[in-house]
């Protein structure tokens, strides 16, 4: 999967002369392995930001053995790319609620004395008239530079951050990422052998749909959705699946499972587990079977909206956007009808980290290790 996409250690943290405002900038040439502090190989703080169309996400890491230890974290849902499918624009509220987050990642990259980073932005971005100006904004503002990134390296980075999730008895997967203006579909083969450190992704296949939860709730309405609306709602993702799969020839799934990371997958999780709070350290991982989606999905549509917004796993911010990430998921379900669904509350940001980590070598020691220890 070629696109072009900047090597994860394009982003550097600086300290700009005229005001000694610490800030996030591009660096103009290329530098695989620069470290800001110095050139010592260990000891760096990673940080991997998502500006996505309906959340601001930030992973804060170090590397640990051969995976990395979670430092800090943020998450907050900002609808960036609220009305954009009608004006083409980035609303003025929504810049607003965007710059609000970012401030808040930035302090806590300083917090943590972050040296590497990555600060992607998605779809909203991409396709508003305004996106560019607005990431101006963001850098005068906020003093953080974004990337804008397209959809093949969002697959890519998701890929690599649920690579862990991956059966080890099956075949490959099909794995999806609901987003808010987008979805990506990645057939995956069976993981690889990696001596540390995660594994890396075998993507055999992967496609970009032009919808997600924020741009398919705006176009159907998310507060009240017939049966009817829902059926709709598939039939328009359906086409987009189906087009992948015959174009790869996925007719016969295999031996294989369905992984799927997004709001959309984790909230339908919450519910099933009945969760009185939303809590991480149940959902990403858990397995549900075919009947079980199916159960959630049909409890979820005979909800009222104010029901949804009671329910602890969704609440207001997600009320009007679930269904909408149900009828993307029923319709990757229709064409893949895999009896088994891995849940991941991971993706690009675990993806970016893993990628810089990969890129640093700061687990070659830990191979080295492991390849002696087998010698």
């Amino acid at each position: 999967m070629t696109d072009g996409a900047r090597d994860a250690g394009d982003l550097e943290p600086t300290r700009q002369p005229a005001s000694g405002r610490r800030r996030w900038v591009r660096r103009p040439q290329r530098q695989t392995h620069h470290r800001v502090n110095g050139d010592a190989p260990r000891g760096d703080v990673y940080a991997a930001l998502d500006l996505g169309t309906n959340n601001c996400r930030l992973l804060v890491a170090e590397p640990a053995g051969g995976a990395f230890r979670v430092l800090d974290s943020f998450s907050r849902i900002i609808r960036l790319g609220e009305g954009v499918i009608h004006s083409g624009r980035i609303s003025d509220a929504a810049i607003e609620r965007a710059l609000s987050a970012l401030a808040v990642c930035r302090d806590k990259m300083r917090n943590r004395h972050v040296t590497r980073v990555r600060l992607i932005a998605t779809e909203a971005c991409r396709g508003a008239d305004n996106g560019v100006a607005f990431l101006e904004r963001v850098s005068d503002s906020v003093g953080i530079d974004l990337e804008i990134v397209d959809r093949g390296t969002e697959a890519r980075l998701a890929a690599t951050g649920c690579t862990p999730l991956l059966d080890p008895h099956a075949d490959g997967a099909i794995l999806f990422d609901i987003g808010g203006g987008s979805s990506e579909i990645v057939k995956l083969g069976a993981n690889g052998k990696a001596f540390s450190g995660p594994p890396p992704p075998t993507i055999e296949c992967w496609a970009s749909l032009p919808m997600g939860v924020v741009s398919l709730a705006e176009r159907y309405g998310g507060k009240h959705v017939t049966p009817q609306t829902y059926e709709a709602m598939i039939a328009e993702v359906g086409v987009h699946v189906d087009r992948f799969a015959a174009d790869n020839g996925l007719s016969n799934n295999g031996n294989i499972h369905l992984l799927g990371t997004s709001g959309t997958v984790t909230t339908i999780a919450g519910v099933h587990l009945n969760l009185p709070r939303y809590d991480r350290r149940q959902v990403d991982g858990c397995w549900m079977n075919e009947a079980d989606v199916s159960a959630i999905v049909a409890r979820l549509l005979a909800m009222t909206h104010e029901q949804r917004v009671a329910n602890p796993c969704i609440g207001a911010e997600r009320a009007d956007l679930v269904l909408a990430g149900c009828a993307i998921l029923d319709g990757i379900r229709r064409t893949f009808p895999c009896p088994r669904l891995r849940v991941a509350d991971r993706g690009l940001r675990e993806g970016m980290l893993v990628e810089m980590m990969r890129n640093d070598g700061v687990w070659d020691q830990v191979q080295g290790v492991a390849q002696g220890q087998g010698a």
